[in-house]
């Protein structure tokens, strides 16, 4: 029997009578999830005045129009189309009918009203745009609402890699559900601007004409160019002229239809406008100044790139990031800088198809292929194929129990997102305190339990197992050398996991466990949110996540950064970690604190450590910090995994290790040091002989061939679904690396 297509509701808090880049978003979106794969149901804001849009769309394979005012479907519309609070009604309408996989939303209010309905939460996959751009703009108001956004969205679809960081590391919600989902391009198959540098220099500009957009000041352009002896000629398409300042409409209005040299088209449908564009041989796209911090990308940028247009626009680090820092058609605040660019590359072949090819490359990794494909990625994940043998007629019923989720919660919304499975999870106030009835409830109800630490929850549940149930224990550090391992009894447990061979081999030790039952699945590792662009000159700079108790061992990191700056200034440590003192269980004690002194004491007086070493909060946004981090740190007394190195190897750095106990059976040697000043001379030598690039992609394909997402969660899946133990010889990336 195959598997339906999933179903997916699409909205936009946009007008489709109106060409501009929200609208293209929608029409986009919908093509790219149809390309996906999905039965998509576009909802439409307004009635249907002009079909440019909206009739391409009636003729894509997949894509139904829902016309709630052609269609009736509300008494009350005004003339400017559904409000969001009517929207979001006509949704969960349409959802309590026959239900959705997902809902694609884009407005920041209609994402904030849909947030509150509880049955679209967890399936609202929202696009945000219309959110703060910087620090100060945040409020606190704003910031709830983003982080009530955020919590009730399986994903948060941004633009670009700058407003996903941003987001990130002000709104802590964000991180794990933020995902990239550039501008679509769909340009007319064979359609291409000529390349050619012709007589009369053509200047193109599709969308609104608003203050900030720089319109009026184009109109500008062609006389500007006629003094530098270059004949002009701006050709504007778009019919939405900003209404606010009135004047400001009047003048906008009276260059369009009077200006010498000012081309005015009015509105067409998308692909027409990309036609008469080709004809052209610039594209424009230069903006104010104040929009410069803007995290967005245009997407009349890129559509103007993929027809081999070079493109005048604003220097930005986003820009500078898409074409380069020394691309050509970077213009400054005025006119005469636009006027400037375009004169020096009409006038110079080189410059000009540097500036098109450049633009052409940037536009390659947007287009309508490209987005399918990342949807079906984002769609595989959030909706997970039933594993073998799964009935979802009668679901394996599955309790998770423990008082402290945070390393499970992933894997336990991915086993609940998986058809054929039901989970529930006991989550217990205290290590010792929980509802004892509910647990009985559980207890009496579950097929199999995890238990997430081997502690009072495990010893409960092994004592009201029943002989058709399975129990899995998973055992960490924590409570190896606790009373609660001795008193549980084994023979009701069919699996205890550990994090690293080395624990487990020192499990079986210390407890007298039988071989079997104790096996390992090891940490996980988010691969695909931590491939992230690294910044430039992340070679130079270290990093350590986590730095108390004192076991963890600052001092010898910061031997390590020491020897390194000795040899080159530039190298730094950003640490991102709790103080110790943010730690009861750790200021309390009188070693730990003198420890911390010392170290603090020394990184003030050190003349090579003071202006090397950067403090940053502890925080979920790790993806965000570790793009800026070239080489991750492991120098402790002893771990069980350390996940930081395999996060740092995931994010496109190197691990760099010392030689804890058990660290050999992690990771590969190759990254292990004898002590810190061989740990600096090989960070060195990776630096200067050019090695970085090549090291890191080797680490990162040892770290996601073994502890990736996809692999860890599916050793789970086979454990609590099938009961199969993994191979012991494929559960670490030291004996993958061999």
């Amino acid at each position: 029997m195959s598997t339906p297509p999933p179903r997916a509701l699409l909205y936009g808090d946009v007008d489709l009578n109106i060409i501009d880049g929200s609208a293209i978003w929608a029409q986009s979106m919908a093509e790219a999830l149809a390309a996906a794969g999905c039965e998509v149901t576009l909802l439409l804001k307004a009635p249907v005045h002009t079909d440019r849009l909206v009739e391409p769309l009636t003729r894509t394979p997949g894509v139904r129009l829902l016309r709630p005012h052609e269609d009736k479907m509300l008494s009350d519309v005004g003339p400017r189309g559904l409000t969001p609070e009517q929207a979001v009604g006509l949704m969960t309408a349409q959802h309590a009918r026959k239900p959705f996989d997902l809902v694609v939303v884009r407005g920041r209010r209609l994402a904030s009203l849909a947030a509150q309905e509880k049955t679209l939460s967890g399936r609202l996959w929202t696009y945000l745009t219309d959110v703060p751009h910087s620090v100060g703009e945040l409020t606190a108001t704003s910031t709830a609402e983003l982080t009530e956004i955020a919590l009730a969205s399986r994903f948060l679809l941004c633009q670009t890699e700058e407003l996903r960081a941003f987001l990130e590391s002000t709104v802590p919600a964000v991180c794990g559900r933020a995902v990239l989902f550039p501008p679509v391009v769909v340009v007319p198959e064979g359609l291409s601007a000529d390349g050619e540098i012709h007589a009369r220099a053509r200047l193109a500009y599709t969308g609104k004409f608003a203050p900030l957009w720089n319109t009026l000041e184009m109109t500008e352009l062609p006389e500007v160019l006629g003094r530098r002896g270059v004949d002009a000629e701006v050709v504007m398409i778009g019919d939405k002229i900003h209404s606010d300042p009135a004047e400001w409409a009047k003048r906008m209005r009276r260059a369009l239809e009077n200006t010498p040299g000012v081309d005015w088209r009015g509105g067409m449908s998308r692909a027409e406008a990309l036609r008469r564009s080709a004809e052209c041989g610039f594209g424009l796209s230069w903006r104010d100044p104040a929009m410069d911090a803007v995290l967005e990308l245009s997407t009349k940028v890129l559509e103007l790139g993929a027809l081999g247009l070079p493109v005048v626009l604003n220097r930005t680090p986003m820009h500078e990031a898409l074409l380069g820092a020394d691309y050509p058609l970077f213009a400054g605040d005025d006119v005469d800088s636009v006027a400037d660019v375009i004169a020096r590359a009409h006038t110079d072949r080189a410059v000009y198809a540097d500036a098109a090819s450049r633009c052409r490359r940037a536009a390659a990794d947007h287009t309508l292929e490209r987005a399918a494909e990342r949807l079906r990625g984002y769609l595989a994940e959030a909706l997970p194929s039933a594993p073998a043998g799964a009935n979802p007629a009668r679901p394996l019923k599955v309790v998770v129990a423990g008082h402290d989720m945070k390393f499970f919660t992933r894997l336990t919304e991915y086993l609940d997102a998986l058809p054929g499975v039901e989970v529930r999870v006991d989550e217990w106030e205290g290590l010792s305190t929980h509802d004892q009835y509910r647990s009985r409830e559980l207890a009496a109800w579950a097929d199999v339990v995890v238990c997430e630490w081997c502690g009072p929850n495990a010893l409960f549940y092994a004592r009201w197992k029943r002989a058709d149930q399975r129990i899995i224990v998973r055992l960490h550090r924590f409570e190896l050398y606790a009373e609660w391992p001795r008193k549980l009894d084994i023979d009701k447990i069919d699996a205890v996991v550990c994090v690293s061979p080395h624990y487990a081999d020192l499990t079986r030790e210390l407890t007298g466990w039988p071989e079997n039952k104790v096996v390992v699945v090891p940490n996980w590792v988010d691969d695909e949110q931590l491939a992230r662009p690294k910044l430039a000159g992340t070679e130079y700079s270290l990093g350590m996540i986590g730095i108390a108790p004192s076991r963890k061992r600052l001092d010898r990191g910061l031997d390590v950064l020491a020897e390194l700056r000795r040899m080159d200034p530039r190298y730094t440590l950003s640490i991102k970690s709790k103080q110790p003192w943010d730690y009861w269980w750790i200021w309390s004690r009188p070693e730990e604190r003198s420890y911390f002194e010392r170290v603090y004491r020394r990184i003030q007086r050190d003349e090579h450590l003071a202006s090397g070493v950067v403090l940053d909060p502890f925080g979920p946004d790790v993806a965000t910090w570790l793009r800026r981090v070239g080489f991750v740190l492991s120098t402790s007394d002893d771990e069980s995994f350390h996940l930081a190195p395999a996060e740092g190897a995931a994010s496109g750095g190197v691990p760099a290790l010392l030689p804890w106990p058990g660290a050999d059976t992690i990771y590969d040697p190759h990254w292990i040091h004898d002590d810190a000043v061989a740990m600096a001379e090989a960070i060195h030598a990776t630096v200067v002989e050019g090695r970085f690039t090549a090291e890191a992609d080797r680490a990162r394909n040892e770290v996601v061939g073994v502890y990736g997402l996809q692999r860890v969660r599916g050793l789970w899946t086979d454990l609590i679904v099938h009961g199969e133990h993994p191979d012991p010889a494929g559960v670490s990336a030291a004996t993958a690396g061999a």
